[in-house]
């Protein structure tokens, strides 16, 4: 387990040894010109990016970061790895996948963010109880190089309906999504975001809706995918008739190992320093806890964001 692994290599004197030589050199904080990618404007890792890059340069004394929207976490992924941007946001699940593949070992993560909630999101009036019901139906998928397409592909292959014409697949960012769905023009939207998402708030005021219970997908799915775990979403996230099981899923803060320690230990401290902020840009980084920010498997935390738990006391 990471906590565990963690907690070895921060007692151990290698470690120690290497991180030392960081009180010897000068800061590199106020050259980091930095990039930061997140995801759609207006979502989850773009209000949370927004407030991280202004806590930073304020608190730490660096620069402002770069914040760029995006697809989603496989596009981040891209960006880190082909040196397009410095950090970004991933879903535990896309970071997982690309960690086994060429260049993927680069990944290291800064801390465990927030958690999202698998949202299929139907008309209140809609018969669809469940992710099978779905047979035939127009359904939004993410747009192309979100994680949202990588998870609602692996659902809906676990529900059966992984066939080319099981569904009838769009495209579309999340607001493209909501807007379909009040016209009528789509019959189901897959999100995979923290709650609430302003675009689901919104469309829950305009039209009233469900989300699908997502229970009897999990056991074939965390057979396969153990990034995945099973939750219930209360009612009142969006004002929804019941409350709904549906899946939970860690995101990360990722770099890669191009960033030198010091740098990290300072962007993992100021994670925390912006914790007022984070939380007053989304609710769902009230969740935000130090303990749990290390549990970042099956990605490595960067070695100077490991010195800056260590020094916290939450990884020793």
């Amino acid at each position: 387990m990471q906590v565990d692994l963690t907690r070895r290599l921060v007692l151990g004197g290698g470690l120690l040894a290497a991180l030392g030589a960081l009180t010897a050199c000068s800061s590199d904080l106020p050259d980091a010109k930095l990039t930061l990618t997140t995801g759609s404007a207006g979502a989850v890792y773009h209000q949370l990016g927004l407030a991280l890059a202004r806590s930073w340069a304020r608190e730490l004394g660096m620069p402002t970061p770069t914040v760029l929207t995006s697809a989603g976490s496989v596009e981040n992924l891209d960006r880190l790895l082909t040196g397009r941007a410095d950090i970004g946001f991933s879903a535990a699940d896309a970071a997982a996948d690309r960690i086994t593949q060429p260049g993927g070992n680069r990944l290291r993560a800064l801390a465990r963010m927030h958690d999202d909630y698998i949202q299929v999101v139907v008309p209140a009036s809609a018969p669809a109880v469940h992710l099978a019901d779905l047979r035939g139906l127009r359904v939004s998928v993410g747009p192309p190089d979100s994680g949202v397409q990588l998870v609602a592909d692996r659902l809906l292959d676990v529900a059966g309906l992984g066939g080319g014409s099981d569904v009838r697949r769009e495209r579309l960012s999340v607001d493209q999504s909501a807007a379909a769905l009040a016209r009528g023009e789509i019959d189901a939207f897959f999100w995979s975001g923290g709650v609430p998402t302003e675009q689901v708030a919104q469309l829950s005021r305009q039209l009233p809706v469900r989300l699908l219970d997502l229970s009897d997908t999990f056991p074939g799915l965390s057979a396969r995918y153990p990034e995945y775990g099973l939750v219930t979403l209360p009612a009142s996230s969006y004002g929804l008739p019941s409350p709904v099981v549906t899946l939970l899923l860690p995101n990360f803060l990722l770099v890669t190992d191009r960033l030198s320690a010091e740098v990290a230990h300072e962007l993992a401290r100021g994670i925390f320093e912006a914790q007022a902020d984070l939380a007053a840009a989304n609710p769902s980084a009230r969740s935000l806890d130090l303990r749990s920010a290390i549990e970042t498997v099956p990605v490595p935390l960067h070695p100077g964001a490991l010195d800056y738990y260590r020094s916290a006391h939450y990884a020793s």
